[in-house]
């Protein structure tokens, strides 16, 4: 029986605290980075565990979607690979590897379901420029691809990120109470990207209210910013989580959820910036400040990528 593949990018993330500096120099594009940034990366690292925990979860996401694929198309149709952007195993040794199983029809999806030319595509010019050593290795195009670009008003997707926050609104009632508020956040990128038209901002104000109406939320009770800027010296999007809390404490807030509706994983991004850093900030403001659990492998979330790998991204 013909197999189809399905190629599961994402970001990638040290898997120890020793492969922190080469991570970066990767990050970077091959800058030299600072000594003090790669201590503090470091220390943020051997907060959590000292690595990152990214592979281990895209693996098991992995797993868990060639599992939920064959059992709707047949066992042994679809074959699951992973591949990283910026640590093993890189997007090139996936295609490497599909390759040598010689199969011919992939779909990529990048595990953000949010385009950016500065995120997705990145994902998708590396996946070209793997292609195209293919080819040259196997004297022509190695197999042939469909990409997906944005997944972000998959209706399973919504619903997923719709129970995850019931669920901990149940345990934390008073976060959409009148002195609490369910704050949403993503990972910010340089503003001059949705200056020239990127859709990346759009598509996750429009998670954001679909997520809201799921809930049933009144629109004074919820907000989106960012998290997790880079150290680039340029303006990136705002406002902050930073910022956002500090305004909350003024404005009498006492309960923060937060739900980080930009990420499908836990990372350093949830792990640190969030449950270490952002919950320091909202001590010393006098604010109770949790968190939604990250979707990982949850069962509707594989259902939804499933959905969204059997219907090219479309419903």
């Amino acid at each position: 029986m013909a197999q189809t593949a399905v190629l599961m990018m994402a970001y990638g993330g040290p898997g120890s605290l020793d492969d922190v500096q080469a991570y970066l120099l990767d990050v970077r594009g091959g800058r030299a980075t600072p000594d003090e940034l790669v201590e503090e990366v470091k220390a943020r690292y051997a907060a959590i565990g000292g690595k990152s925990p990214l592979l281990e979860i895209t693996l098991a996401q992995a797993g868990a979607l060639e599992e939920r694929l064959n059992l709707a198309a047949g066992n042994g149709c679809y074959r699951v690979f992973v591949g990283m952007r910026h640590w093993f195993p890189y997007i090139r040794e996936a295609v490497q590897e599909i390759t040598r199983a010689g199969i011919e029809r992939v779909t990529a999806v990048c595990m953000t379901p949010y385009y950016s030319a500065m995120s997705t595509q990145a994902y998708l010019d590396q996946l070209d420029s793997a292609l195209e050593s293919a080819a040259q290795d196997e004297g022509g195009v190695p197999f042939k691809v469909q990409a997906i670009r944005a997944w972000h008003t998959n209706p399973l997707f919504i619903q997923a990120l719709v129970e995850k926050t019931a669920q901990t609104i149940r345990r934390f009632p008073e976060a959409t109470g009148q002195a609490g508020k369910l704050v949403f956040t993503a990972h910010s990128l340089p503003a001059a990207l949705i200056e020239q038209g990127d859709p990346y901002e759009q598509q996750l104000l429009d998670t954001a209210r679909a997520v809201a109406r799921g809930l049933a939320l009144a629109d004074d009770r919820w907000e989106f910013c960012y998290q997790s800027a880079g150290a680039r010296n340029t303006r990136w999007l705002g406002p902050s989580l930073a910022e956002t809390l500090t305004r909350l404490s003024q404005e009498d807030t006492k309960f923060v959820l937060v739900a980080p509706i930009g990420f499908v994983a836990d990372h350093v991004e949830i792990l640190y910036d969030i449950d270490v850093e952002a919950k320091r900030q909202a001590d010393g403001l006098g604010m109770r400040l949790e968190r939604t659990e990250a979707l990982n492998t949850d069962a509707k979330f594989i259902e939804a990528l499933a959905q969204i790998v059997t219907s090219g991204g479309s419903v």
